[in-house]
């Protein structure tokens, strides 16, 4: 199937290319994209998938919760509100689907998709979450990720809601890829990329958020070129300034 990028990526950024749909048959190295809501397209990225749709479904067996990894972060948040359940209240404002979710372990502050997670089926089979080794914003998991199972507990928690979608509302509206870093260990990234006078910097059509300094925003026509400028920029400055390095929660291909 053909995606253009230019409108599928929620920075806007990429070429219009051909992606192929992955089941468990057909997989062959391919970097699955999932929503692209945190990867950077480059005018020439290695070949590309997306899950085929049979991914996108939510189920309840023998006291669990089964989630088809192609299942957006919202439609899990929607149907645990709906049912009482607990655990998934992060998800509220968190782009993406479940398979790149986990693959990322994606959270809010100390909420973690990894967390309530039981097992998941790659394309090596069947594992426990015991088995994988997950970390802030890391797992080890190098495969496609096709189903997961979650804990199921009642008592979907409203107060935690309405205070995590407060703690994030001071993220920008504009076309961006979320958090292009990771907080480096007892401080945040977006505080040390303003502290180097990087807020409110702008390299063509991207910007360096005036709102949130760790979230840089296509103003228009921004390109893969402007935002990996800033993204260079951000770590000399604050290298040299801190000794700190910045790692990029973002992916670049």
């Amino acid at each position: 199937m053909i995606i253009d990028f230019s409108r599928y990526s929620y920075i806007k950024i990429g070429p219009k290319i051909d992606v192929k749909k992955i089941d468990e048959d057909n997989y062959n190295g391919e970097f699955l994209i999932g929503g692209a809501t945190n990867t950077l397209i480059s005018p020439s990225p290695p070949k590309l998938g997306i899950l085929d749709d049979r991914y996108k479904f939510i189920t309840i067996k023998n006291g669990y919760l089964h989630v088809g990894a192609k299942t957006k972060n919202i439609t899990l948040y929607n149907f645990a509100k709906r049912h009482n359940i607990k655990g998934f209240e992060f998800l509220a404002k968190l782009p993406g689907s479940i398979g790149g979710s986990i693959k990322m372990n994606a959270g809010v502050k100390d909420y973690e998709i990894s967390n309530n997670l039981v097992a998941l089926k790659t394309l090596s089979g069947w594992k426990e979450k015991k088995e994988i080794k997950f970390n802030y914003r890391f797992s080890e998991i190098n495969e496609p990720v096709f189903e997961a199972v979650f804990e199921l507990t009642e008592g979907f928690d409203f107060l935690l809601d309405d205070n995590l979608k407060t703690l994030r509302s001071n993220q920008p509206k504009s076309p961006s890829l979320g958090s292009v870093f990771k907080n480096p260990h007892g401080d945040f990234a977006g505080r040390l990329i303003e502290s180097v006078g990087m807020k409110g910097m702008k390299k063509g059509g991207i910007m360096v958020s005036e709102i949130h300094a760790n979230f840089f925003i296509n103003t228009g026509n921004g390109t893969f070129e402007d935002m990996l400028y800033l993204i260079k920029e951000a770590k000399k400055r604050v290298y040299e300034n801190f000794g700190i390095v910045l790692e990029e929660e973002i992916i670049i291909l």
